[in-house]
């Protein structure tokens, strides 16, 4: 194999690592804010790219229709949090963990009898050819997807150190008994922290339906490997949730490259078990300690 080959699935790898890292913020952001997983975060994902292609076909100019995809996938977020997990918020973790389960099931099946079962795309948001940079071959769409995630996590850690509600979110994740008789509305902070991850997953599916489609059975896949990143680089951190994700996507097209792909989809498995048995805090992540 030839170094402008190798680069080539090294680029493959970063494209695909952008698509989990994005993923992976928001099962950041709502762990952050609850202690909880958002296994609905897929279908957020999914939601994204679905509702951005139902607009696209209404007219809509194809910037204009991902930001409605974006918006509405928010909402749908918001509308989840407030009706599906907040009657139960007092319920346990497992509880509300199952919850977010079945919402992904019941968001799944009303996409398909929506919208319907078959694939669909976008055109690329920048039309031309590939940009040839060192013998290796770069989709215009992929510098949108790096553009989207740098963005992204250098807003969410702007949102994290320099904000009120940032402040918040922190002291939730810590304990929202506290947050409460210091004045903050935790109801407030995990309803917004919903909307900000289900805004980042749908940024994420209608940034890679271009490359790949969108159908209604995608969020799953999309879902499983975002979390495996956020495992791997640090539940709870967002640029660690990047860096698993780019070191995710890196594994996966390394082992096309030197293996095969049929190994490509259980990488993701086989990386969460590894990093759940010998470092559960993620390469990043610190330790915690709890005192009994």
């Amino acid at each position: 194999m030839g170094s402008a080959e190798l680069l080539q699935y090294v680029v493959a790898g970063f494209k695909s690592g952008a698509i989990y890292a994005l993923v992976a913020l928001g099962f950041t952001l709502v762990y952050g804010s609850t202690g909880i997983i958002n296994f609905a975060q897929g279908e957020f994902f999914m939601l994204g790219g679905v509702l951005s292609v139902f607009y696209y076909r209404l007219g809509l100019p194809l910037l204009l229709a991902a930001l409605a995809g974006v918006v509405t996938t928010a909402g749908v977020g918001l509308a989840f949090e407030r009706l599906a997990l907040r009657p139960r918020r007092d319920a346990g973790a497992l509880v509300l963990i199952i919850i977010t389960i079945g919402g992904s099931m019941v968001m799944k099946s009303l996409t398909r009898h929506i919208f319907g079962p078959d694939e669909a795309t976008l055109p690329e948001f920048t039309p031309g050819p590939s940009i040839a940079f060192g013998g290796v071959a770069i989709e215009r769409q992929a510098l949108w997807l790096w553009g989207l995630t740098i963005v992204a996590v250098l807003a969410l850690t702007w949102l994290y150190r320099k904000t009120r509600f940032g402040r918040a979110m922190r002291a939730c994740s810590l304990s929202h008994d506290a947050a409460r008789l210091m004045g903050i509305d935790t109801a407030r902070v995990v309803m917004v922290s919903f909307g900000l991850a289900a805004a980042l997953g749908a940024l994420a599916g209608l940034a890679v339906t271009p490359l790949t489609q969108t159908a209604w059975d995608v969020g799953a896949t999309a879902g499983m490997k975002g979390f495996a990143a956020a495992i791997l680089g640090g539940l709870g951190n967002p640029v660690a949730s990047v860096i698993g994700g780019l070191v995710l996507g890196l594994l996966e097209s390394l082992s096309v490259a030197f293996l095969s792909s049929t190994y490509k989809d259980a990488i993701a498995l086989i990386v969460l078990l590894i990093v759940l048995f010998l470092r559960p805090q993620g390469l990043i992540g610190r330790a915690r300690r709890e005192k009994v």
